[in-house]
């Protein structure tokens, strides 16, 4: 079931230096909400403590809360590999396990959150979760050929069906369209509008016209300078952002992007 995140206050630290200062934001269930703006400004690193995949970074830490549904994904008592399991992740590259087939891609997310699985429940979770990722009439008849031996697109999907098939309420996508063709990108694309009925989704992009077709919600990202943290500059319905947004910042950024 999709959930609801609400950021308060957040600060992002790599060591002593303060990557993306003070972010607060709340993001609807069932909804596609972009995060734009230049290289280097906090759009991936931010996306990454909300299912605390940053802390795979030595020296990274964070202030502030991020609540999932009320329940504060930081706290002590909570265990990180629980909330990744909650908080699906999609990367930029594709990037199945080689040496395992398409089945066993799919599957493998069950077999690590040690559940003992009939292979009817095995075979179960595979096929809906390829269907789920738009994939199961590619690959139903070469379910033992391995993840790797697919094209780019269906490899991404792949990533995705493997994410849902543990039954995230949110999946977070790191630009994942830029390693891919045209073709391939709407197919995402179309499958992101569909994936919004049951999950939470948050895609950072580089991509304006990506942004302006697939979200819901778009915020947009900066910095103050060189070497300055990056900041949440504006937020709100994508339409508005686009058209017209409240922050001159944004303006600039939109009509630089766009023109």
């Amino acid at each position: 079931m999709a959930k609801r995140i609400d950021v308060s206050g957040l600060h992002v630290y790599y060591g002593d230096f303060l990557a993306v200062e003070n972010v607060s934001m709340t993001i609807e269930p069932r909804s596609v909400t972009a995060f734009i703006g230049s290289s280097g400004c906090g759009k991936s690193t931010f996306l990454r403590t909300l299912n605390r995949m940053h802390e795979v970074t030595p020296g990274a830490r964070v202030e502030g809360k991020v609540l999932l549904d009320d329940q504060d994904i930081y706290s002590p008592d909570v265990d990180p590999v629980e909330v990744r399991r909650e908080v699906g992740m999609v990367f930029q590259r594709p990037n199945p396990f080689p040496t395992m087939s398409i089945y066993d891609n799919v599957i493998a997310g069950a077999k690590l959150n040690n559940r003992r699985l009939r292979k009817s429940e095995a075979d179960d979770i595979v096929e809906r979760s390829l269907r789920g990722a738009n994939l199961w009439e590619e690959v139903k008849d070469r379910l033992d050929r391995p993840g790797a031996g697919l094209s780019g697109g269906q490899q991404q999907r792949l990533c995705i069906a493997r994410a849902i098939a543990v039954e995230p309420s949110v999946l977070l996508m790191d630009e994942p369209c830029s390693a891919l063709d045209p073709i391939s990108t709407l197919a995402i694309e179309d499958l992101i509008a569909q994936l919004k009925e049951n999950y939470t989704i948050v895609i950072v992009t580089h991509n304006m016209q990506q942004a302006a077709r697939v979200s819901d919600v778009t915020a947009f990202f900066n910095l103050a300078g060189t070497g300055k943290p990056g900041k949440l500059i504006e937020m709100g319905e994508t339409n508005k952002i686009f058209t017209k947004p409240e922050k001159k910042e944004t303006e600039n950024y939109i009509t630089g992007r766009f023109g």
